[in-house]
């Protein structure tokens, strides 16, 4: 296969991102773009030469052209469009999470596994050049047996009520990002997880039943523990730092600056502020993670995130939740979901 035709459902600000980023490419054709607020999509698809707009998701998935398909829709939606899009027999590209039912995703993975069909998860993390070194020097040896992984992960600001309510919470929105970081980086599946977990920044969080401020505590299988502490509000800018220490040394990758360049004067030492936002510090991975997944369709390679990914990220979510409420740690029950899915 030298050229793909793909869909995109969903126009919010995640598919247009994706969509920006395969649009020049030359070996990728977009045909159609669905979304139910078809007014606000058809001026930009047609500026970056989307050929078709609809309200219809499924215009997409009945299309013989379209081989593959980025669902980019609200996480409530996505176990049916997966589940469609494996039956019409699409290669499937997935926001995370699958879902918020570790149930339901993992009966849906059967049905892509089934079909036969690719799906990757959209944990763009992963694909950051930083964290990916990271990944290599821990894979290599190189710090040796891994010890102690610390990850911080604080957005600039908190998000609004609209959102908060429909997001499935701190765990599964936000910190589900640094749950698969954290496995992709130790190389070892999660067996125990504790929660402290707060409301800090604003009391809306605690009326839509969520948390602002967590920590993580994470007990891997090689013996690796792990500690992640995520902020909805670090005023200072978006704070996405990761630790790994090992037996032979440590690495790690520091925030991320608009520039590198440092002002020294008899007042202080002036840098610039952080990158302000996930959209912002994760430019690179965005990219690099839709033409991984593109590659992978055209020139049958093996997916760098697949379905099983994301139902142990999800599986982490859901104990840390468990563990919020308990107060108590929970052990990962993986023997009820464990799946042979690639």
């Amino acid at each position: 296969m030298g050229k793909i035709t793909i869909g995109i459902i969903g126009a919010g600000r995640i598919g247009r991102l994706h969509a920006e980023n395969i649009a020049p490419l030359h070996n990728v054709r977009i045909k159609t773009i669905s979304d139910i607020f078809v007014e606000n999509v058809e001026e930009w698809s047609r500026q970056i030469g989307i050929e078709t707009v609809t309200t219809n998701y499924q215009d997409i998935l009945n299309d013989p052209e379209i081989d593959a398909v980025f669902i980019c829709s609200p996480t409530s939606t996505h176990i049916s469009i997966i589940q469609e899009a494996a039956q019409a027999g699409k290669h499937i590209f997935c926001e995370k999470p699958i879902s918020f039912s570790v149930e339901e995703t993992q009966r849906v993975l059967e049905i892509v596994k089934e079909a036969g069909v690719k799906l990757q998860v959209g944990f763009n993390r992963r694909f950051d050049p930083n964290f990916k070194k990271v990944h290599d020097t821990v894979k290599n040896g190189v710090v040796g047996d891994p010890h102690i992984l610390k990850i911080t992960s604080r957005d600039p600001e908190p998000p609004p009520a609209d959102y908060i309510k429909n997001s499935g919470g701190l765990f599964f929105d936000m910190a589900i990002h640094d749950y698969d970081l954290a496995r992709y980086v130790v190389g070892s599946e999660v067996e125990e997880v504790y929660v402290q977990g707060a409301i800090l920044i604003d009391p809306i969080f605690g009326e839509l039943d969520d948390i602002d401020t967590a920590l993580t505590v994470l007990k891997f299988e090689n013996g690796t523990i792990g500690v992640i502490d995520n902020s909805r509000k670090a005023v200072y800018g978006y704070d996405q730092r990761l630790e790994v220490f090992g037996s032979n040394g440590s690495v790690t990758a520091q925030n991320e600056h608009p520039t590198n360049v440092e002002i020294s004067t008899s007042n202080g030492v002036v840098k610039d502020t952080l990158k302000h936002f996930f959209l912002d510090r994760y430019k690179e991975a965005y990219m690099i993670e839709t033409h991984a997944f593109i590659d992978s369709v055209i020139n049958d390679k093996p997916l760098v995130c697949v379905g099983n990914d994301g139902l142990q990220a999800e599986l982490i979510a859901n104990a840390a939740k468990e563990s919020l409420e308990t107060g108590k740690p929970v052990k990962i029950r993986r023997e009820v979901f464990e799946l042979s899915v690639e």
